[in-house]
């Protein structure tokens, strides 16, 4: 017997902030000019999302406000992440009243696959069927509209939902290999396609492939020379071909493990300020790794310098995108894995004093913790010179610190470089992914502008 045919659902929650924060004010996100974007900062702020009437006009969903065409006139909702999150908690509790939860794969807040294979005989419904029943129910009990991808393997059916089914009236797209290749092996932009960013898009506009078409029937040599192992994803995916199954994600484990946060800051910062917000940096770092119960082999730092008009100047009119000027980087490893603050801080302020340029501002910084396991697991001899037992204290107080935030918030309890002026942290910790968690009491209400 056969094998039977696999289907897949690709489900991605249309204009989902925008879409949320209309539904919250008792209106239509079709015909609501909506953008959810942080009245706070400047007009280079990005938008988290556009509702589908401000896309209707062309407005791209991931603008930056001074983007927005002049004379459109819009509600500015700002931010609410704890909100959205707790949105997409329920919609996800509608997706399990019919599908396992090993058959799902949440993808992003907004978007999930499923594996509906074994459930098309269980409900006596098509694939298409079900599809609809489950946007049917989100739309019913949340206001959302869904947008749904149908194919015969999970490539498929991202691309059906990226290409198909977004610009279609009824937001359903279907593919199988046949059709994919049929209806979309001549499309462009290549960069529709998932996992095409730009920078790949240039390296094979280079061999002259620009479509999906020209990508399956291209030699297969100079491909695996510029694309190394990366070149059998591209191929398979020209094909309409994806052997990774629902089970293989499931089953998927990270060999290497690590921790990083990034801020951008509204205006550049100097060198012993920038110092300053390194320290919290590795203050929250070492928080985090004692709240998962883990620990890291090393750091590594990343400082970005405010561009020079001699710099700016040097790339206008090229076509570099998104340069954003010189920078200051460095690692160091542990001779022992550490979660302790002291030792993160004292590494990360090294690394910033040896590495950057004092004489530059700074306008990004990023710290990460690499080679990051289980505390418990270390897996390394102990050093003659590892300050194990400090270590061990400084663990029990950073516990302490985190049940303390856990129950009161994180801004309960804060060190006095936190009420610096030019400190990060209370911001940051009312914040959620570097963006408005909604439940700070800061009087942010909307804007209408036009």
């Amino acid at each position: 017997m056969a094998p039977q045919q696999k289907s897949y659902l690709c489900i991605d929650l249309k204009s989902f902030y925008a879409s949320a924060e209309c539904i919250a004010r008792g209106l239509d996100p079709f015909t609501t000019n909506l953008v959810v974007a942080d009245p706070r900062r400047t007009d280079k702020t990005i938008c988290l999302a556009v509702s589908p009437a401000m896309k209707k006009l062309g407005v791209p969903g991931r603008c930056r406000v001074f983007e927005i065409p002049q004379g459109i006139d819009y509600i500015m909702a700002p931010p609410r992440m704890r909100y959205y999150m707790e949105k997409s908690a329920e919609i996800y509790g509608i997706y399990l009243r019919k599908i396992a939860p090993e058959d799902i794969f949440v993808y992003s807040i907004d978007e999930a696959f499923f594996d509906i294979t074994p459930y098309l005989s269980l409900y006596g419904m098509s694939a298409r069927e079900l599809g609809e029943s489950l946007r049917s129910e989100v739309a019913k009990e949340t206001g959302i509209t869904a947008t749904c991808g149908l194919g015969t393997n999970l490539y498929l059916a991202k691309v059906a939902l990226d290409i198909s089914a977004k610009h279609r009236d009824d937001f359903f797209g279907e593919l199988d290999e046949e059709s994919y290749r049929k209806t979309l092996w001549r499309h462009r932009p290549i960069t529709d396609f998932w996992r095409v960013g730009p920078g790949i898009a240039r390296r094979l506009d280079t061999m002259g492939i620009h479509t999906m078409g020209q990508l399956a029937h291209a030699p297969t040599e100079p491909l695996f020379r510029e694309f190394g192992k990366d070149a059998e994803i591209l191929i398979d995916h020209a094909w309409g071909i994806e052997p990774c199954t629902m089970a293989d994600i499931k089953s998927y484990q990270r060999k290497a493990h690590s921790l990083s946060s990034n801020q951008v800051f509204g205006s550049a910062y100097d060198f012993e300020d920038a110092l300053l917000v390194v320290k919290e940096m590795a203050d929250q770092l070492a928080l985090r790794l004692t709240e998962g119960h883990l620990v890291a082999g090393g750091i590594s730092l990343y400082a970005g310098y405010e561009m020079t008009e001699e710099e700016r100047d040097g790339f206008r009119g090229t076509k570099v995108h998104r340069y954003q000027g010189p920078s200051g980087s460095g690692g160091q490893s542990f001779l022992v894995p550490t979660s302790s603050s002291r030792r993160l801080r004292q590494t990360a302020e090294a690394i910033f004093r040896e590495r950057c340029d004092p004489t530059r501002r700074i306008k990004r910084l990023g710290l990460g913790a690499f080679d990051v396991v289980d505390a418990e697991e270390k897996g390394m001899q102990l050093s003659l010179f590892a300050e194990e037992e400090d270590d061990t204290e400084e663990r029990s107080r950073q516990e302490t610190l985190n049940e303390i935030k856990h129950r009161f918030g994180k801004n309960a309890i804060l060190k006095g470089m936190d009420l610096l002026p030019k400190a990060t942290t209370r911001e940051r910790n009312a914040q959620i992914g570097g963006h408005r968690s909604g439940e700070e009491d800061d009087g942010a209400q909307d804007v209408r502008r036009g």
